[in-house]
């Protein structure tokens, strides 16, 4: 189930944050809102190692605003082989060096405060806040229960991954989730003294290019809290195999907490979809981004871009009403909105290959003067 946007968005990116990131905002449904999102969030990265690495590298390109990286270790050889944010240059140097360059090369806008500290109880509130979120990438169950608790105190979702051998997970915790959501704890999925002494990577290795998947999975967890889109694995464990290429998931319930199986939902009735002749005096919504409008608009067309229609559908819409013609390009946007607006109680149809079938030349019949 989506969860409502974690970041209220910057007012404008700039020329250049808009180019660089073009083909972000023509995703739905993230587009130009949920960039601007991106650019106003927050995130807290521990660790920039295994994990960390491919993290800094994905929010960055993303857009994020503001990285904090924290850790306290120096780049070693041993570490080259999955620490994909370091350099062979790096060796001796602090790990969040390589992170502060690696992140600036890519998106100059992006901040990144370097926190060469180690992370312990008693300080890690202090060194976490003001992040709309984090992500943890460390290696010790010490430190992952002291981050965790940390948010817990915060109220900030905490993505969370582990990679060991070929094997890894991924889920999201969050102790203070919006209403009708379960808060879910680290302490859930691993009481305190249930997880023993753990194996290092030393110990027992891990896959390098595991780290990496694992690593995107996370960036994608954060982006998708942040701008409110898809469903985040909140109340989700994601766990993987490398070695069989399989995926699966089990449900995580925070102590305490039962869920009644839903109702199999009723099919819905098929969306309508009508043709330009049969347009009339109804009312037209165009969804796509300002730069696909800025080439022209079936004349009359509100235009509400995708990304800010779905967040509008979820609060006060009262000055939506039906019944309406949604349009996009090619009538893939529109349908999902049309979808939702009719989730919503708003009539909707949607136009017979969007834009392109509106704007297609007439061909005269054969014959025809």
């Amino acid at each position: 189930m989506p969860l409502p946007a974690l970041v209220e968005p910057v007012e404008a990116l700039s020329d250049a944050e808009r180019a660089r990131t073009a083909r972000h905002r023509s995703l739905v449904p993230l587009g130009e809102l949920g960039q601007r999102r991106l650019r106003a969030a927050h995130v807290a990265v521990m660790g920039a190692g295994g994990l960390g690495s491919p993290v800094i590298l994905a929010l960055a390109a993303a857009g994020v605003g503001t990285l904090t990286v924290i850790d306290d270790d120096v780049v070693e050889a041993t570490n080259l082989q999955r620490q994909i944010v370091h350099r062979r240059a790096d060796l001796g140097a602090p790990k969040t060096a390589s992170a502060v360059r690696a992140a600036s090369d890519l998106s100059p806008e992006t901040r990144v405060i370097e926190v060469r500290e180690r992370l312990h109880a008693g300080n890690a509130a202090d060194l976490l806040a003001g992040a709309d979120l984090v992500i943890d990438g460390t290696d010790t169950i010490d430190t992952r229960q002291d981050v965790a608790r940390a948010c817990e105190q915060l109220g900030v979702p905490l993505v969370w991954g582990v990679v060991q051998e070929f094997h890894a997970q991924v889920t999201v915790f969050w102790s203070a989730p919006p209403p009708g959501h379960a808060p879910v704890r680290l302490a859930d999925l691993y009481p305190p003294g249930s997880a023993g002494e753990l194996p290092t990577c030393a110990m027992v290795g891990v896959l390098g290019a595991l780290c990496m998947q694992v690593g995107a999975l996370l960036a994608t967890e954060a982006v998708k809290l942040i701008t409110g889109i898809g469903d985040p694995l909140l109340g989700r464990v994601l766990l993987i195999d490398g070695l069989s290429a399989r995926q699966r998931e089990v449900p995580l319930r925070g102590s305490g907490v039962t869920h009644p199986a839903p109702a199999a939902p009723a099919a819905p009735p098929p969306i309508t979809v009508v043709g330009p002749s049969a347009l009339g005096d109804t009312p037209v919504i165009d969804v796509r981004e300002d730069h696909e409008v800025a080439r022209g608009m079936i004349p009359g067309a509100l235009h509400i871009p995708l990304g800010e229609l779905l967040e509008r559908l979820q609060g006060d819409h009262a000055d939506i009403t039906g019944p309406v013609v949604v349009v996009c390009q090619t009538a893939v946007r529109s349908r999902r909105a049309a979808e939702a607006l009719r989730a919503a109680g708003v009539e909707a149809a949607i136009l017979a290959g969007g834009m392109e079938a509106w704007t297609a030349p007439t061909v005269a019949p054969a014959g025809a003067s």
